[in-house]
C-alpha cells in the first residue's frame, strides 16, 4: 500500500506536469482545458489501478482499467521525453528569433509540435501494445565444449519475465504454454519474474503452466519480482503444484540417451535471507568434469557463474529495455542485454522475456520465448 501511495503522488506531479505543458502553456480554448482536464484524472486512476491490481485491487476488476492507465503511463514516457525536446527547442529558437525576421507567433508553434508530439506517444504506445500482444519463438544453436554426446541436439525452451498480474492474466499464460508445447522441447526451463502480485490474487493466473511438458522435465527459478509484492518461498511453492520443479540454491542431474549433465539453479541477484544465491551451496560437491547449465533471473550472475565453471547460464530480467530507448540504459545495471554472449568459457544466453513490466508495451524489443539447441563446439 505504501508503494502504492507513493507511485500515486508520483502519477499525479506527473499529470500536473502534463496539465501546464498541454494545455495552460499552449492556451487552448476552455471547452477543450476541460476536456483536457476530465481525461488526465482520468487515465490517472486508471493508472492508480493499473499499479495497484494483483497486490491492492482485485485482478478481476481492476485489470481492464488499470491495462489503459499502464498504456498510458508508455504514451507519457514517450510524450514527456517529446515535451522535454520541445522545451530545449524553444529555448533556443527563442533567443534565435531575437535577431531573426520575423517568425509565427511562438505560442502557434509551440501548439502545433506539442499536438504533435501527443500524437506520435500515442501511436508508438498503441504500437507497443501490438508488439508485445504477439510472442515469438526464436531459435538459437547454442555450440558448447563439453557437451556429452547423449545431449547432442537436445531442445530447450526458455520461458522468462511472464509478468502476469496487473495488466494480463490467465488467458496469456496459456498463450505461452500452448506456444511452449508445440514446439515439443526436451526440456523446459523458467527463469523467474513470472509474477507481478501476491499469491492470493494472482496465483490463478498461473494455473495453465501445470499443462507444460518435456520428456527431461520443467524446471524454474525465482526472479526479483516473486519477492515484491509477497514472499517468493510462497511463489515457489505456487510453481511445484503446477508441476515445475523449483531449483533453489540447488542442482540436479539430467540424463538422456546415456549421458548426464548438472542443472542448477539459484535465486534471483537481489534476494535477501533466507532467499539469499548462494553459487557455493549450489555446486558443493559437484564433480568437475560434467557439463553444467545454470539458470539465473540476472546475467549479472554470469561473472561468478565463470569462477564456478558454468557452461552455459540461461537469464532474463532485461526485458531487452522494453521500450526504446530504454535498452541503452540497461548495460549500466547488467552486463547483457540480449542474445548470446561469452563471459570467459561460460556461455551466456539473455532472453528479452515473453511478458512486460509496468506498461503492456514493447518498442524495438520484440517478446521472445527461445527454443536453444545444444550443439557440439566443433560443429
Amino acid at each position: 500500500m505504501i508503494r502504492l501511495i507513493i507511485v500515486s503522488i508520483v502519477l499525479a506531479a506527473l499529470s500536473y506536469w502534463f496539465y501546464r505543458r498541454l494545455i495552460l502553456a499552449t492556451g487552448i480554448s476552455r471547452t477543450w482545458s476541460r476536456i483536457g482536464i476530465g481525461a488526465l484524472v482520468a487515465l490517472w486512476i486508471s493508472a492508480v489501478l493499473g499499479v495497484g491490481a494483483g497486490e491492492v485491487f482485485d485482478t478481476s476488476w481492476a485489470r481492464p482499467a488499470g491495462f489503459v492507465g499502464w498504456v498510458w503511463v508508455a504514451a507519457g514516457f514517450y510524450l514527456a521525453l517529446g515535451l522535454a525536446a520541445i522545451g530545449v527547442v524553444s529555448w533556443v529558437w527563442h533567443r534565435i528569433r531575437r535577431t531573426s525576421p520575423p517568425a509565427p507567433p511562438r505560442r502557434s508553434v509551440l501548439r502545433t509540435a506539442t499536438a504533435a508530439a501527443l500524437l506520435v506517444s500515442v501511436g508508438a504506445a498503441v504500437y507497443g501494445v501490438g508488439e508485445a500482444s504477439r510472442p515469438q519463438v526464436v531459435y538459437v544453436q547454442v555450440p558448447l565444449d563439453r557437451l556429452p554426446e547423449g545431449f547432442e541436439g537436445t531442445r530447450v525452451a526458455l520461458i522468462t519475465d511472464l509478468h502476469v498480474g496487473p495488466a494480463r492474466g490467465e488467458g496469456f499464460t496459456r498463450e505461452v504454454v500452448d506456444l511452449v508445447n508445440a514446439q515439443n522441447p526436451d526440456l523446459i526451463v523458467l527463469s523467474g519474474d513470472l509474477v507481478d502480485g501476491t499469491v492470493a490474487k494472482v496465483a490463478p493466473d498461473l494455473e495453465p503452466l501445470g499443462d507444460l511438458s518435456a520428456p527431461l522435465g520443467v524446471f524454474g527459478v525465482s526472479g526479483n519480482h516473486e519477492f515484491y509484492a509477497d514472499d517468493g518461498g510462497r511463489w515457489l511453492d505456487v510453481w511445484d503444484t503446477h508441476g515445475i520443479r523449483t531449483l533453489r540454491n540447488e542442482r540436479v542431474e539430467v540424463q538422456r540417451d546415456g549421458s548426464v549433465i548438472d542443472l542448477a539453479g539459484v535465486h534471483d541477484y537481489s534476494s535477501k535471507d533466507p532467499y539469499r544465491p548462494d553459487l557455493a551451496a549450489t555446486f558443493d560437491g559437484r564433480d568437475p568434469s560434467r557439463l553444467v547449465l545454470l539458470l539465473a533471473h540476472q546475467s549479472k550472475h554470469v561473472h561468478e557463474a565463470a569462477d564456478y565453471g558454468v557452461d552455459l547460464q540461461l537469464s532474463g530480467h532485461t526485458h531487452g529495455g522494453q521500450m526504446w530507448p530504454i535498452r541503452y540504459l540497461v548495460p549500466l545495471q547488467q552486463p547483457h542485454v540480449s542474445g548470446m554472449d561469452r563471459f570467459d568459457a561460460t556461455t551466456l544466453y539473455t532472453s528479452r522475456g515473453v511478458g512486460t513490466w509496468g506498461p503492456p508495451v514493447r518498442v524495438a524489443a520484440p517478446p521472445e520465448i527461445t527454443i536453444l539447441e545444444l550443439v557440439p563446439a566443433t560443429q
